[in-house]
């Protein structure tokens, strides 16, 4: 089903006319925008994309409510390429951006035109909350003060976050650039490559563990688990695993209630379900497929006590809410936690080939909701779409003039997002793996070229409209096929770096 409606009101909101009185409740005339972006959330795990053996009832009712699409991508397969991108409106690849650790730069150029720049300058109070992992300060990251360049350089108002991934260290808050409860008698230093300090590792001490490593997450232990990478110091501000969906959420909600007599936008990015997959006592053992669904439940939690400060603030029609994920799923990654063995016929690919860190469908292909009350119709549409997209389509929401800016790869797909529209213009999507190796799917083909799917037997051509599950390799009998879409890739590629 694609929805179309008359958007008259909303285009008279884009225009931030006065006297365009769009809702009842008296309310700013700018909505709130609150984008979630999950972290592994795969197409199969929530009840809207048809998952049986998880409930996920609150995430369910802003796909009902909301516009839930079949066919969008994430930019990338990885994390830190699709935050880059999400944030910037550019490519990862353009700056050599891959997953980073816990001691990296900053790989957004401060004062650049960034996703929450573009609210401010309209007029939002904007924050990030949940999840950073894309590098801070500059070379390797003192946490021992005032971190510069830091997320307030990019764009937003406030923040509290994790500065990496919940698997490797520095396990602390950081809020508003400067860890949160650190003893300045107790300084943190981390290192990924050697051991620091005295405390134990998961290598050396596994029987101190509460939760089993795999594959490298033997180091420094934290909270009954070990991580990538090594740190010492900062034991004041060491966080609870099982607490950060709570720490994370209350932040959320009090920003939310601070601000409901202005126009905010809300970058809300848990750490579920990514590993170590730690729920809190509420969740743990609850639902019906181990802990991996136990994750996801507390997620779906997270987002229902969003909704809940929403309608008592009276913002919940006043309030836009883009939902999604960072990358598909990875089941078995670091930890030995028996999510894998739990399922008990819960798929989170859904049928879909490959998974994280693939170019395949799995990778990329999302959940992906656009939630807005009384001007976003309710339906479900197949409209193929990058979410990349989301930088140049708000641009134009908030008629701000990004022409200037140079490598923007985002393009506006308001009208697809609204659902006004079937298509985009350009009808297409590129995605990258963490090694910068590039897909496109254009229409209802998709090419993943040679050696850029991290194997090596060749390339794959698909006719996703007819074998969504890439069963079947069309390259040899499409050769005019695959060439248009490598020649695609090349343009792209080879993007004016003065545009």
């Amino acid at each position: 089903m694609k929805t179309k409606y008359d958007i008259s009101g909303l285009l008279c909101l884009m225009a931030f006319m006065p006297s365009c009185d769009y809702q009842s409740g008296g309310m700013s005339e700018k909505p709130n925008v609150i984008i979630i972006l999950t972290d592994d959330i795969a197409y199969g795990d929530l009840g809207c994309y048809g998952a049986t053996r998880v409930k996920t009832p609150h995430i369910d009712r802003l796909a009902a409510e909301g516009l839930r699409f079949t066919d969008a991508y994430a930019p990338a397969s990885t994390c830190t390429p699709t935050r880059f991108a999400l944030l910037t409106g550019k490519y990862a690849w353009r700056n050599n951006v891959g997953v980073v650790n816990g001691d990296a730069p900053m790989s957004i150029e401060p004062g650049s035109l960034t996703l929450p720049e573009l609210f401010r300058k309209a007029g939002y109070m904007t924050a990030c909350i949940g999840k950073w992992h894309l590098g801070l300060g500059e070379g390797r990251t003192n946490y021992n003060t005032q971190i510069t360049p830091g997320v307030r350089n990019v764009g937003f108002d406030y923040s509290f976050y994790i500065p990496s991934t919940n698997d490797r260290v520095p396990c602390v808050y950081i809020e508003n650039d400067r860890v949160v409860g650190l003893d300045p008698d107790d300084p943190i230093e981390i290192d990924y490559i050697k051991k620091i300090g005295n405390l134990p590792t998961g290598k050396e001490n596994p029987d101190l563990l509460k939760l089993m490593y795999y594959k490298g997450h033997d180091h420094t232990i934290i909270n009954g688990i070990s991580r990538i990478g090594y740190m010492s110091g900062g034991t004041a501000a060491h966080w609870v695993d099982e607490t950060i969906a709570d720490t994370i959420t209350a932040k959320a909600v009090n920003f939310i209630r601070q601000n409901s007599s202005r126009p905010f936008f809300l970058y809300f990015a848990p750490v579920n379900i990514h590993e170590p997959r730690t729920p809190g006592p509420r969740f743990a053992g609850k639902s019906d497929c181990g802990v991996y669904c136990d994750f996801i439940e507390e997620l779906d939690w997270s987002v229902g006590e969003i909704l809940r400060v929403l309608a008592e603030t009276n913002q919940d029609n006043n309030t836009w809410i883009i939902f999604t994920s960072d990358n598909g799923p990875e089941i078995k990654e670091g930890y030995l936690d028996g999510a894998l063995e739990n399922l008990n016929g819960h798929n989170p690919k859904a049928g879909f080939r490959g998974g994280k860190y693939t170019l395949f469908e799995a990778g990329t292909r999302l959940p992906f909701i656009s939630w807005w009350p009384n001007f976003i119709k309710p339906g479900v549409t197949d409209a193929l779409f990058g979410y990349i997209d989301l930088y140049a389509s708000f641009a134009n929401f908030l008629n701000i003039n990004i022409s200037e800016e140079k490598n923007i790869d985002s393009r506006d797909a308001l009208r697809v997002i609204t659902g006004e529209k079937a298509t985009t213009e350009h009808n297409e999507v590129l995605i990258q793996d963490n090694g910068g190796r590039l897909a496109i799917r254009k229409g209802d083909w998709k090419l993943i070229p040679d050696g850029s799917h991290g194997a090596t037997d060749g390339e794959y051509l698909f006719n996703i409209a007819e074998d969504k599950f890439e069963k079947h390799n069309l390259v040899t009998e499409h050769p005019d096929i695959r060439d248009d879409l490598k020649e695609k890739i090349r343009i792209i590629r080879e993007y004016d770096t003065k545009h």
